[in-house]
C-alpha cells in the first residue's frame, strides 16, 4: 500500500470536530523541531488557548485508563521506577488506572460521557466509532507526522486505515495478533492412529472422511460444538461493525459489493457440511444448547497461530496437537479494533501522550514494565536477556497496551511465537472496505430487528442442527420483511460515496 501522507491528512482534517482542541499540534514544526520520541519537544499552542501544554523541558503527568485485574499492590514502587525512565526519555510521569474487568464497561462509558480528566483511554471496536462521533477523542494524524514518525512507520498502513473514521485517525491500534487466522486443531494421537493427512486439509469439506473414520473407530463426537457454533463460517465476509451477522463484503471482492452472507455459495456449502456432520453423529446432539465446549475435543477450530499448538491449545487439552490453516488470514476493523488506545480530545498534552504510546511500542524497557511489572519484584532479566517471571501477580492486561513484538521473551519458551504472528499479519488479506466507517443512525431499528432474527436462527445453523436449505430461506423471508434489503442498499450507498 502506498505510504500514508500524514501532513496531507492533517490538512484535510483541519475542519474536523476536534481541531480546536489541538490547535498547533499538527502543524509543521519549526526548523529542527521535528522529533521522534525521546527529545522532549512539544508543539507550539496558539495564543489565548485555555489549556496550555507543558513548556519544553517541563515534566508532565499523563493519565492512562486501562482494563485488568485492578491496581497493582506495588504500584507506587513500580511507578517511581518507570517515571524516572520516562522523565529522562520524554519528560513524562505516568499515572495508570487499572479498572477491573467487571467494572470496565460502565467506567469507560462514564469517563467518555462526562469528559473526565484522562489523557489515554483503552477502548475497542464496540464503542470506538460512536465515541469518535461524539467528539471524545483527539484526531492525531498531524501529531504522528510532527512528533511520532517512528510510531507512524512502525504500525503498518492497513492498521491506520482500519481505525480511520471519515478520513481521520483517532486511535493507536495495538500491533499484535491483529489479523485473524483460523486453524483446525487435531489430537495428534488420533492423527497418527488413523493416518490423517491433516496438513492438506484446509476447508471443512476436506475433513469429512477423516472425521467419519474417527467416529467409526472411537465413537463419541469427533467435532464437538457449543451453542455459539462455528462462527468463522461467516467471517469470510467483513461485517463492517454494522451489527447484523447476515450482511458483509467479501475479502476477495475489490468491487466492495454488500451481500446477504448466509445466501452466498461458500457459506451455504459450509452450513450444509455442518448439517451432514450433525446427521452423521460427528457433531454432538446437544450442540445448539451446550453452554461450553469440553476441554478435550478430537478436532476443533481455533483462531491464532501455529505455535499456539504448543503454548496454548495442546496444554489446555493436556494433549499434543497438530494444526492446519483454514482459509486466508484476514485483516479488518473487527480484527484490529480489539485493542485501541485513544487520546482525549481534552488532553492538555496530546503530543506527550502520543510520544508515550510511541515509546511503549518501540522501547522494550517501557514495554516490559507495563507487560510484566516491577523488575526485581514481579520479574527479572536472565543472563541470556530473557525475562524470568518471579510471580504471576501483575494485574495489567498486556494486550491493551502496545505491540507484542518488542516484549522480551520469557525463559520458559523455546521459540518466538510473535515472529509467527507478525508473518501472518504481513500476509493478511485486507478487507476491501478497510477505513470506511458505516453510519448506522438511519437504520438503527432495522439493525435491532434483524439482529434478533439472525440470533434466533444462528445457533441451529452454525451447529449443524438445522438444514440450511430449509432454514436460511425462512430466515431471509423474515429479515427482508424487517428492512434487510434496505439496509444493504444504504450501506452500499455509503461505501460507494466513500470511494
Amino acid at each position: 500500500m502506498k505510504k500514508r501522507n500524514w501532513k496531507v491528512m492533517s490538512l484535510l482534517m483541519a475542519g474536523a470536530m476536534l481541531a480546536g482542541s489541538l490547535t498547533g499540534c499538527g502543524s509543521s514544526p519549526s526548523d529542527g523541531g521535528s522529533s521522534s520520541a525521546g527529545d522532549g519537544s512539544s508543539s507550539q499552542q496558539s495564543e489565548g488557548q485555555a489549556d496550555q501544554p507543558a513548556a519544553s523541558g517541563e515534566v508532565v503527568d499523563i493519565k492512562w485508563a486501562m482494563v485488568g485485574n485492578g491496581m497493582p499492590d506495588n504500584y507506587d514502587a513500580w511507578k517511581a521506577k518507570l517515571d524516572a525512565y520516562l522523565e529522562e526519555k520524554i519528560g513524562v510521569h505516568l499515572d495508570v488506572e487499572v479498572v477491573k474487568w467487571d467494572d470496565w464497561g460502565n467506567r469507560r462509558s462514564v469517563m467518555v460521557k462526562t469528559n473526565e480528566d484522562y489523557d489515554i483511554l483503552f477502548t475497542d471496536s464496540g464503542s470506538y466509532v460512536s465515541d469518535v462521533k461524539m467528539g471524545a477523542f483527539a484526531e492525531i494524524s498531524g501529531l504522528l507526522d510532527s512528533h511520532c514518525p517512528e510510531l507512524a512507520s512502525f504500525i503498518p498502513d492497513d492498521y491506520w486505515d482500519a481505525v480511520s473514521v471519515q478520513g481521520g485517525i483517532y486511535a493507536v491500534p495495538t500491533y499484535k495478533d491483529s489479523s485473524a487466522t483460523q486453524y483446525f486443531v487435531w489430537d495428534k494421537e488420533l492423527v497418527d492412529k488413523y493416518k490423517i493427512d491433516y496438513e492438506n486439509m484446509h476447508d471443512l469439506q476436506s475433513l469429512t472422511d477423516a472425521l467419519t473414520k474417527i467416529k467409526e473407530g472411537e465413537g463419541g463426537y469427533p467435532f464437538t460444538l457449543a451453542s455459539d457454533g462455528l462462527g468463522p463460517i461467516l467471517e469470510k465476509y467483513d461485517g463492517m461493525g454494522v451489527g447484523v451477522p447476515g450482511i458483509g463484503v467479501s475479502y476477495n471482492d475489490s468491487s466492495k459489493k454488500v451481500v446477504s452472507v448466509y445466501e452466498q455459495e461458500d457459506v451455504m456449502a459450509d452450513l450444509k457440511t455442518l448439517h451432514e456432520w450433525y446427521k452423521a453423529g460427528i457433531i454432538n446432539e446437544d450442540a445448539n444448547t451446550l453452554g461450553e465446549a469440553p476441554k478435550y475435543r478430537m478436532c476443533y477450530v481455533a483462531q491464532g497461530w501455529p505455535l499456539a499448538a504448543k503454548t496454548v491449545w495442546g496444554p489446555n487439552m493436556e494433549k499434543e496437537v497438530v494444526v492446519s490453516q483454514w482459509g486466508d488470514t484476514h485483516l479488518s476493523f473487527g480484527t484490529v479494533g480489539g485493542s485501541l488506545n485513544c487520546i482525549s480530545a481534552s488532553s492538555k498534552n496530546p503530543e506527550k501522550a502520543l510520544q508515550l504510546l510511541e515509546l511503549v511500542n518501540t522501547d522494550s524497557v517501557v514495554r516490559d514494565a507495563l507487560y510484566f511489572g516491577l523488575e526485581g519484584d514481579n520479574f527479572e532479566y536472565t543472563a541470556e536477556g530473557r525475562v524470568h517471571k518471579i510471580n504471576t501477580d501483575w494485574p495489567m492486561a498486556g494486550y491493551t497496551q502496545g505491540t507484542f513484538f518488542n516484549v522480551t521473551l520469557t525463559d520458559d519458551v523455546e521459540e518466538n511465537q510473535w515472529d509467527e504472528v507478525k508473518a501472518l499479519n504481513e500476509q493478511a488479506v485486507a478487507s476491501p472496505v478497510l477505513g470506511i466507517s458505516i453510519d448506522t443512525s438511519e437504520f438503527e431499528d432495522e439493525i435491532a430487528n434483524c439482529s434478533e432474527i439472525c440470533n434466533r436462527y444462528k445457533k441451529d445453523l452454525l451447529t449443524g442442527v438445522a438444514d440450511p436449505e430449509v432454514e436460511v430461506p425462512k430466515m431471509m423471508e423474515e429479515l427482508r420483511a424487517s428492512g434487510f434489503d434496505t439496509m444493504i442498499e444504504k450501506i452500499q450507498a455509503q461505501i460507494d460515496a466513500a470511494q
